[in-house]
C-alpha cells in the first residue's frame, strides 16, 4: 500500500475527530491551550494505539491461513471495512444531528472521553484493514499523529469561531475518502 492511499484513508478517520471538536469547540467560551493540548494528547495516543493494536491483530491473523488465500480473504475484508467506514461517516453527515449551541464554562471531559471512545473503534478496524494491506507501521503511525493533532486544533478553533455547521462537509468529505480508499483497494489489489 502505497503513501498516497493510506493518507487517504488516515485522512478519511481524522475527519471524524475534526467534526466532533467542532462541536465542542462551539460550546466552550473560551479555549484553554492547556486543555487543548490534552485533548490533543488523549486523541493522539488513543488513535495510534488503535491503528497499532489494529495492525497487529490483522498481522497475528494472517499468520494462521494458506498464505495465497490470506491475502486475497485480507484484501476482501479491507476493501469492506473501508466502505463500512465510509457509509458510516455519509449516514452521520445525512443525520445532521442537532446540538444545541450554548457556551460552557468548562468543558466536560466525561462526555467528550464518552464520544470518542465510540470512535477508537472505528480506527481499529481501520488498522486492520490497514494491517490486511501491509501498510507500513510508521508511516501510518506518524500520519495518525500529525493528522489527529492538525484535526483536534482546527476543529477546535472552527467550532470556536464558526459554530458546528461544517461537521457535515467533514463527514462526507471523510466518509468519501474511506470508500474511496475501498474502491482502490477493489481496483488495485484484486
Amino acid at each position: 500500500m502505497g503513501m498516497v492511499e493510506e493518507t487517504i484513508v488516515v485522512l478519511g478517520i481524522t475527519l471524524e475527530i475534526f467534526g466532533a471538536m467542532e462541536c465542542q469547540g462551539s460550546l466552550v467560551a473560551k479555549i484553554e491551550k492547556k486543555q487543548l493540548a490534552i485533548f490533543c494528547a488523549i486523541l493522539t495516543a488513543g488513535q495510534i494505539v488503535a491503528l497499532g493494536i489494529g495492525d497487529f491483530l490483522s498481522f497475528g491473523l494472517s499468520q494462521y491461513g494458506v498464505a495465497a488465500k490470506e491475502g486475497f480473504l485480507g484484501r476482501v475484508v479491507a476493501a469492506v471495512i473501508f466502505l463500512f467506514l465510509g457509509i458510516r461517516l455519509l449516514l452521520k453527515a445525512w443525520r445532521n444531528e442537532r446540538i444545541v449551541e450554548r457556551r460552557e464554562e468548562k468543558f466536560e471531559i466525561k462526555r467528550f472521553l464518552s464520544i470518542y471512545a465510540r470512535s477508537i473503534l472505528f480506527t481499529f478496524l481501520a488498522g486492520v484493514a490497514l494491517g490486511f494491506l501491509g501498510g507500513s507501521i510508521p508511516l501510518l503511525l506518524a500520519l495518525t499523529l500529525f493528522l489527529t493533532i492538525l484535526a483536534t486544533v482546527i476543529g477546535m478553533y472552527t467550532g470556536y469561531r464558526l459554530g458546528f455547521e461544517h461537521k457535515m462537509k467533514a463527514y462526507v468529505l471523510g466518509g468519501i475518502l474511506l470508500i474511496a480508499g475501498s474502491v482502490d483497494v477493489i481496483l488495485r489489489y484484486m
